[in-house]
């Protein structure tokens, strides 16, 4: 009945504020670099911010600092949303953010100073290229289900580093956005408030997770976007472009618009392709060493990417 209610009130949101953007106009209008081409309502990732309100009304104890997190992330990339920011004031306010989660879970009293300034690193990047991935319908919905699907096995069945409800409630945000955005024609985007809000989410589960087990392979739940994202920055720094502006060389956007593959496919692989490793790793975990293991993830990774320059070379892109 609990997560009835949690669906009910997502949805009735998500409703009010589709009312609230069609009135103030918070769109997407496309461009030659969009993989769209309509003009569709932009920051129905909100609702992984209303997911965290609701729980957080319920279970302040403990994520308060999480919650300060979550909310001055969301609300900058909310209004980048609408009138673009510049680039230092995001990162300022995603340092900041990270700083809370950090001090929450008492990163500063156990980790070296080198392994803070790694995470830092690490964490800014993955929210980043979170909101790189959100390109085409679906994607970001289905590979959040891919990625929370897996936290939750281990939470349950190897090490529970979590409450169940901290991870279910953004997963049910996950089913009510793709309900939205998995369509042909999607009534919304996730935007920046919806990339960055559920990387942010993530992000901290896998600090809770790796804190747990003393092991990084959890990263690996991220391998997919995170193999992308490194290798597409080192092409687009190799053809010497603006690594921080708009482009098209990410490997979804060349099947989707240069190969024309359906966009719902093409989500479809990536979460399909999360979810694989994921079962590797969970899998490897408790059988092969983490170097082992993060070698044979990434490895073939790196190989069935490198697939793109082969495409790329087969169109006028």
């Amino acid at each position: 009945m609990e997560y009835l209610i949690l669906i009910s009130v997502l949805f009735a949101l998500m409703l009010l504020y589709f009312k609230i953007a069609d009135r103030y106009n918070i769109v997407d209008k496309p461009n030659h670099r969009s993989a769209h081409t309509e003009i569709t309502l932009r920051g129905g990732g909100v609702v992984f911010w209303f997911a965290a309100v609701l729980y957080f009304l319920q279970h302040f104890e403990g994520h308060y600092l999480f919650f300060v997190g979550i909310t001055s992330v969301s609300l900058v990339s909310f209004w980048d949303d609408i009138r673009s920011l510049p680039n230092k004031i995001r990162l300022i306010t995603q340092f900041l953010a990270i700083s809370l989660v950090l001090y929450s879970l008492g990163f500063f009293d156990i980790v070296p100073v080198w392994g803070i300034v790694l995470t830092y690193i690490l964490a800014i990047g993955i929210i980043n290229a979170y909101n790189f991935m959100d390109g085409i319908n679906g994607i970001t919905g289905l590979y959040t289900l891919a990625v929370l699907s897996s936290l939750l096995y281990v939470n349950e069945y190897v090490a529970g580093f979590t409450s169940f409800d901290f991870i279910v409630y953004p997963m049910v945000a996950s089913a009510v956005f793709l309900f939205f955005n998995f369509r042909k024609k999607a009534k919304c985007f996730a935007g920046d408030v919806g990339s960055i809000s559920i990387a942010f989410w993530i992000i901290y589960l896998l600090l809770q997770l790796i804190l747990k087990t003393e092991s990084l392979v959890w990263l690996l739940f991220l391998g997919v976007y995170g193999v992308e994202t490194i290798t597409t920055i080192a092409h687009r720094i190799h053809l010497k472009e603006n690594i921080f502006e708009a482009h098209r060389w990410h490997l979804y956007q060349v099947l989707s618009n240069g190969y024309k593959i359906q966009h719902r496919i093409v989500a479809m692989i990536y979460a399909g392709l999360q979810g694989l490793v994921s079962v590797v790793v969970i899998y490897g975990y408790s059988h092969i060493e983490d170097f082992i293991l993060f070698a044979l993830v990434l490895l073939p990774l790196l190989v069935l990417y490198s697939v793109k320059f082969y495409l790329l070379k087969k169109i006028k892109y």
